[in-house]
């Protein structure tokens, strides 16, 4: 980073508050009271992020007369939930390039269910009132080099050729540029309608609000602790009481499993993220975006960003750090020198923006698996189902793995769980020191390609060989 660069990059960060700006919010909900005693119910949901929650509302939606119970060990939505970038895909497959690369003959049906999904979504939004800044705006996946162009344009050849391009159109230099300037950026594909931008954490409060009012009882500050068969049902350990269920839905996703099998199927990576203060309407118009879509670059290390309906822009991505025997620690939620290099990085973006400042600079741990999108399972001979490994496209991606999770424990063959991709579960993280080794030579071999044209080196080309190559 050149001198001049630095100086205002760290500028930009001196007034930067180390709080996720979605939960740095005085609307934020109280917390529920932590359970105390002995408790009973029909399904017990444990996790209160996107995934559990959708599972107790789904749950209600499907018989209201379940008795249905979530514990949450912290607050509701106060994890990746609070904490990501707030777009909220079709795409169950972590984008229709590793859809196309792991599920080919399935595709068609995992776009369809995939849109219908969100399309759910945006009704659940509505009929629910939940206020959470929801915009239908699409996303555009930007190239910056000239190599992106190439394989942009050429990936949506592709996907019309196969009817899977839906609204999705290209845009060169001029026309991308006409919908956001950067004098980066070289061309794009422009999804009109398979993505939405809203505010994560108001979806997760506004979600519990629904559990709340349909008769799901919460309680937070309450972890499981273990879990055990008990008669028909299963058992559940809290701090201060016992769950006693017939059926149990994990949405714990990155924080370690209560079926012990599926920890080794995914790794924490922590992403972080900054958020501008607030534009001034002259800035804004120096860039543009009065569409507002979601926009993505395409480097291997790659960048998200978004602008919120108060005129700031959120900037995300790019690093993705691994911690040594994949252990959670809040001290991996703030990184400076990832802070100083994404703030370098945007200016480097928006020259026109030079001057202004990040009002929050915030990170946290997402789960990934080898195949880079959600898996499903179940244990203790059906009365327990798992979804993990969203990899952070789980803002949509999650109430599917609900509708999945519940399919699971009633037994039921329906469309969802007849396909291949929740059926298949992904390969295993190898034991420390190889997946520290692994991850590392994945990282320094993606920042290479970004760096040489997008040229993979043998190392890349033997993990696309096993299913396990991954380009964006």
């Amino acid at each position: 980073m050149a001198p001049d660069a630095m100086r205002t990059a760290a500028r930009s960060l001196s007034e930067a508050k180390p709080v996720s700006y979605w939960l740095d919010d005085p609307g934020k909900p109280a917390a529920e009271p932590a359970l105390t005693g002995d408790e009973h119910c029909d399904l017990l949901v444990i996790g209160g992020g996107y995934s559990g929650l959708w599972t107790a509302l789904l749950a209600k939606e499907r018989d209201p007369a379940r008795d249905v119970v979530l514990i949450e060990g912290h607050e509701a939505g106060w994890a990746a939930s609070g904490r990501n970038g707030g777009f909220c895909a079709a795409s169950l497959t972590h984008g229709l390039a590793n859809g196309m690369a792991r599920w080919p003959d399935e595709l068609a049906t995992l776009e369809d269910l995939g849109a219908r999904n969100l399309d759910a979504i945006e009704e659940a939004v509505a009929r629910y009132g939940i206020d959470c800044d929801f915009e239908r705006s699409g996303e555009i996946d930007v190239a910056t080099e000239p190599h992106q162009v190439a394989e942009l344009r050429e990936f949506h050849a592709e996907a019309e050729r196969l009817g899977l391009a839906g609204r999705s159109e290209w845009l060169d230099a001029d026309a991308v540029r006409a919908e956001v300037d950067s004098p980066t950026f070289l061309g794009g594909i422009w999804d009109r309608d398979g993505v939405a931008m809203l505010n994560p954490a108001k979806l997760a409060w506004g979600l519990k609000r629904a559990c709340l009012e349909l008769g799901v009882r919460i309680y937070e500050n309450t972890r499981g602790l273990d879990l055990t068969g008990s008669g028909a049902g299963m058992a559940v350990r809290t701090p201060y009481g016992r769950i006693f269920a017939r059926r149990v839905a994990l949405g714990t996703n990155i924080f370690p499993s209560l079926v012990k099998r599926v920890r080794p199927l995914t790794v924490p990576v922590y992403d972080y993220a900054l958020m501008t203060e607030q534009l001034s309407e002259e800035q804004l118009a120096s860039i543009g975006w009065k569409n507002r879509q979601g926009l993505g670059d395409s480097a291997n290390q790659f960048h998200y960003f978004r602008i919120t309906p108060d005129r700031r822009i959120l900037w995300g991505g790019y690093d993705a750090i691994y911690p040594y025997g994949g252990k959670l620690d809040a001290e991996h939620d703030h990184r400076p020198e990832t802070y100083l290099k994404l703030a370098e990085h945007f200016f480097t973006c928006f020259p026109q923006l030079e001057g202004v400042k990040f009002s929050h600079a915030w990170g946290g741990a997402i789960d990934t698996c080898s195949r880079f999108s959600a898996f499903f399972g179940t244990a203790h001979a059906g009365k327990v189902a798992y979804a993990a490994g969203y990899t952070g496209l789980g803002v949509g991606a999650t109430r599917f793995g609900a509708d999945v999770m519940l399919d699971l424990l009633a037994g039921e063959k329906t469309e969802r769980t007849e396909l291949e991709m929740v059926r298949s579960k992904p390969m295993p993280f190898p034991p420390e020191p190889f997946a520290w080794t692994g991850i590392t030579m994945t990282k320094w071999s993606l920042a290479r390609a970004d760096r040489l044209g997008g040229h993979r080196n043998l190392w890349l080309k033997t993990l696309d060989r096993l299913g396990l190559g991954f380009d964006s």
